[in-house]
C-alpha cells in the first residue's frame, strides 16, 4: 500500500554497489562471466547506476583482479557503470577501457587512512588530487567516497567538523559528488541530520551528496529516511545485502537494495526499479555464492513465492 509522506523527494537514484563493494570481500573467486551477468541482470531490473568493479592492484583485492576482463563485457549497457580507482595507475587502466565514471576512496579518520591506504588523511588527499584532475580533464565524472563518517573502530566517534573538512577538500579538488559512508554501521538518524546540516553550512550542497549505510545495528533504513528528509536523493545499496565490514563483528553488510526499494515504493518515491526482477537477480546471485541473502525483503518475497 502506497502512502506518501510529506517532505520527501519524488525520485531517488539508487547507486548499486553489489558487483564491486558487495563481491570484493568474497573468499571464493566469482567467475568473471557470473559477475558480468550480475551487472546485466541489475541493469535489466531498472537500476541506472551499477558500480561494476575496481581497478585496484590484484594483490590487495584478489576478487576484483579481473577488472580488465570484466569491464569490456558490460561497458555497452545503457546504464552508468562507475569503477573505483585508487591512484593514477588505476585511473589509467580505467580510461584505457573507456570508463566514463570513476570513484576515489578517502577516509575521514587517520586510523582508517593508515590501515586502508597506508597514508595520513592529507597524504591520501594529495594522492587523489592528480587523479581527480586528470579524470576531469578527460571529461569523466568523479565520485568521492568518504569512509568512517560516523564512527571508527579505532578512534570511536568521529567529530562532525573532521568529516566536513575532508568533504570540502574532495569537492574543492573537483569531485562531482560525495558518498558519506557509515562504514561500521554505527550512525543514528540524529547524527545523520547533524552531519548533513553541518555540510550545508560549509557550502557543501545536498545535491552533491549520497549516503552509504551499513546495517550492522539495524539502522540503515532509518538513517536513509533521515537523509531523504534532508533532501538527499542518491542512496547506495547492494543487491541482496551483499558485502560487509571486516572491522566490525556481526556487521551485516550494506543496506540491501530490496529493502530500500520496498520502503521507497511504499512512500510513493520513484526509483525505476522492478522489485520482482531485482529479487530474482539477488536470489540467483545467492545461489551462485551458495548461501542465503540477509535481505529481509528478499526473504519475505522469496518465501511468498514458494
Amino acid at each position: 500500500m502506497v502512502v506518501p509522506a510529506q517532505g520527501l523527494p519524488a525520485r531517488v537514484r539508487i547507486h548499486e554497489v553489489g558487483p564491486r563493494d558487495g563481491l570484493q570481500n568474497e573468499k571464493a573467486t566469482v567467475p568473471t562471466e557470473v559477475k558480468a551477468e550480475f551487472v546485466r541482470r541489475l541493469a535489466d531490473a531498472g537500476l541506472r547506476t551499477v558500480e561494476a568493479t575496481s581497478f585496484v592492484h590484484p594483490k590487495w583485492v584478489p576478487q576484483l583482479a579481473d577488472a580488465e576482463q570484466l569491464f569490456p563485457l558490460v561497458r555497452d549497457l545503457p546504464v552508468a557503470l562507475p569503477v573505483l580507482v585508487p591512484n593514477e595507475r588505476g585511473l589509467e587502466r580505467a580510461l584505457s577501457l573507456d570508463a566514463r565514471r570513476v570513484a576515489v576512496f578517502a577516509s575521514a579518520t587517520e586510523s582508517f587512512a593508515k590501515a586502508n591506504l597506508n597514508r595520513t588523511v592529507d597524504e591520501a588527499l594529495a594522492m587523489f588530487e592528480p587523479v581527480v584532475r586528470r579524470a576531469k580533464d578527460a571529461g569523466v565524472h568523479v565520485r568521492g567516497y568518504l569512509s568512517m563518517c560516523f564512527g571508527d573502530p579505532w578512534e570511536g566517534s568521529v567529530p562532525v567538523h573532521q568529516v566536513v573538512r575532508v568533504c570540502r577538500a574532495l569537492l574543492d579538488m573537483g569531485c562531482d559528488e560525495l558518498s558519506l559512508g557509515d562504514t561500521i554501521g554505527v550512525a543514528t538518524p540524529g547524527h545523520v541530520q547533524e552531519l548533513l546540516a553541518s555540510l550545508n553550512e560549509q557550502r557543501v550542497p545536498t545535491s552533491a551528496l549520497g549516503v552509504h549505510f551499513h546495517d550492522t545495528y539495524g539502522q540503515a533504513l532509518a538513517n536513509t529516511l533521515a537523509a531523504l528528509q534532508h533532501g538527499v536523493t542518491t542512496v547506495d545499496a547492494s543487491a541482496g545485502g551483499l558485502g560487509g565490514c571486516p572491522y566490525a563483528r556481526s556487521a551485516t553488510g550494506n543496506l540491501a537494495t530490496e529493502d530500500l526499494v520496498w520502503m521507497l515504493q511504499g512512500l510513493g518515491i520513484d526509483t525505476g526499479v522492478d522489485l520482482g526482477r531485482l529479487t530474482a537477480t539477488s536470489v540467483w546471485m545467492a545461489e551462485q555464492l551458495g548461501r542465503p541473502s540477509p535481505s529481509r525483503t528478499l526473504r519475505a518475497l522469496s518465501h511468498k513465492d514458494q
